[in-house]
């Protein structure tokens, strides 16, 4: 039996004011629907406070039943990695521009959390990558990634050399302007626009994806999601190391880039009909709407 959804979180884009008034509109409904509603304390500060507890990310962890995310995809994935360890599911409604995470649209946003609340919706799980920066014997730097890590030349104007390995193995060195390391949900983004592959959700595996590689041998590769790659910056090249595009690090030649699958994943709920594949055929602009 489905958890009922009694503790709602409700968390918009930051510095945002736009979307004030479709938070008003569904903490309205909520109340109506006798929900527990918490609005996310920075999403509160940005759009105004309204007749409901405004709460922080840990808060929301311990409490929400679910969390309603009203934003784009970066909305979204800011999201995933703060509530990513305390299992709370996710629903996103599009006030972005694609939206591959967001997928109810903001037109039918009521009727389709109503759905929602009524138990019509589908569960997906996706993974996260747990990625390290090591110097020498001590870890520098450490955070979960949704989409993606980009180890890249950062403000250089010439590409990086780097070393590759996979589960221990050497693979390549890579000269290159930097290496993309992409789960599923990631190979929508970043990934994609540099030639790499789409990867279904349901695939359990991770993306390489070479940045302009100077080898036209280096292609993308799919490997195991049991798969730890490593990267070692080569020396006299430092760079810039960015995950999900939100955070980033600046490490130094020498510099060993450490990633793996986390053992932690987020739940997103889907509206009735939902479908990957529609989803990107309408997102991805692929020929024609199919004929019955």
């Amino acid at each position: 039996m489905e958890r009922e959804f009694r503790t709602i979180a409700l968390i918009g884009k930051y510095q945002s004011p736009e979307i004030a008034g479709a938070l008003q509109a569904l903490v309205d409904f909520l109340l109506g629907q006798e929900r527990l509603v918490l609005v996310e304390e920075n999403t509160a500060l940005s759009v105004g406070n309204y007749a409901c507890a405004v709460a922080n990310y840990e808060t929301i962890g311990a409490q929400a039943d679910l969390a309603i995310v009203l934003g784009g995809d970066g909305t979204m994935l800011n999201t995933a990695r703060r509530l990513a360890q305390s299992g709370v599911p996710l629903v996103g409604v599009n006030r972005g521009r694609l939206g591959f995470m967001t997928d109810i649209a903001s037109a039918d946003m009521l009727a389709s959390i109503a759905a929602l609340l009524a138990g019509k919706f589908s569960r997906e799980q996706r993974f996260l990558l747990d990625a390290e920066v090591w110097r020498g014997e001590e870890r520098v730097f450490d955070t979960l990634a949704l989409n993606d890590v980009v180890v890249n030349k950062g403000e250089i104007g010439r590409m990086i050399e780097m070393e590759v390995k996979v589960d221990g193995e050497f693979i390549y060195v890579l000269r290159a302007d930097g290496m993309i390391i992409a789960t599923p949900t990631g190979s929508t983004a970043y990934a994609l626009s540099a030639n790499g592959p789409i990867l279904h959700p349901a695939v359990h595996g991770i993306a390489l994806v070479p940045l302009c590689p100077h080898a036209l041998s280096n292609r993308p590769i799919t490997l195991s999601d049991r798969s730890r790659i490593e990267i070692l910056l080569m020396p006299l090249h430092d760079a810039r190391i960015h995950f999900d595009g939100q955070t980033h690090f600046d490490a130094r030649a020498g510099d060993r880039v450490c990633i793996a699958r986390s053992h932690h994943a987020i739940t997103l709920l889907h509206p009735p009909g939902y479908s990957y594949l529609a989803m990107l055929r309408e997102k991805l602009h692929w020929s024609a709407t199919p004929r019955y």
